[in-house]
């Protein structure tokens, strides 16, 4: 069910932008990226406490990222929707670390509570996947569709 949820919200984000592109020829891409641990989606913290709740039960295991993503060309209303998922295993963390990190304010902002590009990186042990997708957006995968589906190749469009 997560990976419908992101498909979902990708494309409502995505029909909500093209919208104001309706009368010209246009490419429109939404995604939206939650983190989930054993089937329950960890959203943005609502508070402190919350952030150090999600990183305790992240700690030492494995969870899943997953971004869902849509195209939409704007001049005939085509839309591509998919999702990327990506497996991360987090180090073991003691208490001292995740307080240490909360007071740094990076996980108050993001869903599961850390940021791999930054200090949260910290954390991680392994990944399985794409690193993009863990990030926000999977860029190679939504290369692929672009240039697949929509004829839009970004390595050549800057050589023409």
């Amino acid at each position: 069910m997560p990976a419908e949820a992101v498909m979902l919200l990708s494309m409502k984000k995505c029909a909500a932008s093209a919208k104001y592109f309706a009368n010209e020829k246009k490419i429109v891409i939404g995604a939206d990226t939650v983190v989930v641990f054993e089937n329950e989606i960890l959203t943005k913290p609502k508070d402190s406490e919350d952030a150090f709740a999600m990183l305790r039960k992240l700690s030492g295991r494995i969870h899943s990222v997953m971004t869902g993503v849509s195209i939409m060309r704007t001049s005939d209303a085509k839309c591509e929707t998919f999702y990327e998922k990506t497996d991360v295993k987090f180090k073991d963390l003691t208490d001292e670390e995740i307080r240490a990190y909360i007071k740094t304010g990076e996980p108050l902002d993001k869903a599961g509570s850390y940021g791999i590009q930054g200090i949260g990186s910290l954390f991680i042990e392994k990944i399985d996947g794409d690193y993009f997708n863990v990030v926000g957006l999977p860029v190679c995968k939504l290369c692929e569709k672009l240039k697949n589906e929509f004829d839009i190749n970004i390595i050549l469009e800057g050589q023409e």
